[in-house]
């Protein structure tokens, strides 16, 4: 069994969504916080033991490389400003020398393409997968916990999941379980947004994947859908003919960062969780409801 020292994040989409805010800056440069998205999931892989971060990126995504290249220029005028706190903790977040890599997709084909294109830097090792926007609050980290799956399965391919309300499936890939061990399963099905009546169950697939290198070819062999864009749900349901597919429904809470009120929703608790703004923020977010004709009540 080969241990996960890869990952892959695609982060080549235009963030549309967010406009105006991504029409210069990537949309995995906003911040939850203090602390732009895309810092947030190499932070998870790393906890996980990635070594080697792989961005797929896209035109205006620069500012992503040099996020997490050396600001000589700032550091310094920190050192001379005594300010070693923040200097220290530039250093702690900053991938080692030769750690990074960057890759582009030059057309929005869609995730299985993107994940394709990092094929020749990810090599015949196994990978992890992590999409930015579905920031993870979760201790230890998803990948952590989808690690040590991998390893008590004894390899394969592993995806995270969690359950929503069966009238939301129609919206997400949802897989289908069998050979429950704890919190962890062995998949049986795989569907990309199945109608409510022909979902397997109510789990759904949670933006974290451990991948062997097969699905390189898999998804050269999938068939676009709509927009022309390749599905990884597509090439995993191809490479489940011959390689086992495990689940796991992770300890944590997920926030959607793509969508406007999960990014907000992300920033409340996550502020909410520092010690140093944990007051101010209570205290913020009361006197907005109150003004507004609300009342809000803390456990």
């Amino acid at each position: 069994m080969r241990p996960i020292k890869t990952a892959v994040f695609p982060v080549a989409g235009l963030g549309t969504r967010f406009l105006p805010a991504t029409k210069a800056m990537p949309k995995e440069m906003l911040t939850v916080v203090d602390k732009p998205l895309i810092q947030m999931v190499v932070e998870e892989a790393k906890e996980a033991g990635v070594e080697h971060f792989v961005f797929v990126t896209g035109r205006n995504k620069s500012v992503i490389e040099d996020h997490f290249d050396k600001q000589y220029e700032l550091e310094s005028t920190l050192r001379r400003r005594g300010k070693s706190k923040q200097l220290d903790k530039l250093e702690e977040d900053l991938p080692g020398a030769g750690q990074t890599s960057f890759t582009r997709q030059q057309e929005p084909l869609g995730l299985g393409h993107a994940i394709w294109c990092a094929r020749h830097l990810v090599g015949q090792e196994p990978f992890a997968v992590l999409l930015p926007d579905m920031i993870i609050e979760a201790n230890p980290g998803c990948l952590a916990q989808m690690v040590e799956v991998y390893r008590q399965r004894g390899g394969g391919n592993v995806i995270a999941v969690e359950e929503v309300p069966m009238e939301h499936v129609h919206r997400y890939g949802v897989v289908g379980a069998k050979d429950w061990q704890d919190n962890h399963f062995s998949i049986d099905a795989m569907v990309e947004k199945p109608k409510r009546e022909h979902a397997p169950s109510n789990l759904i697939i949670s933006g974290r994947y451990i991948l062997q290198p097969e699905i390189f070819k898999e998804i050269e062999n999938v068939q676009p859908g709509i927009g022309g864009e390749i599905q990884i749900t597509d090439a995993m349901i191809a490479l489940s003919a011959n390689q086992n597919f495990h689940g796991l429904r992770f300890s944590g809470k997920t926030y959607d960062c793509g969508d406007k009120v999960g990014f907000l929703s992300a920033n409340v608790a996550f502020a909410l969780d520092r010690e140093d703004l944990n007051a101010e923020v209570r205290a913020a977010l009361q006197a907005i409801i109150s003004a507004r004709g609300g009342t809000l009540t803390w456990n």
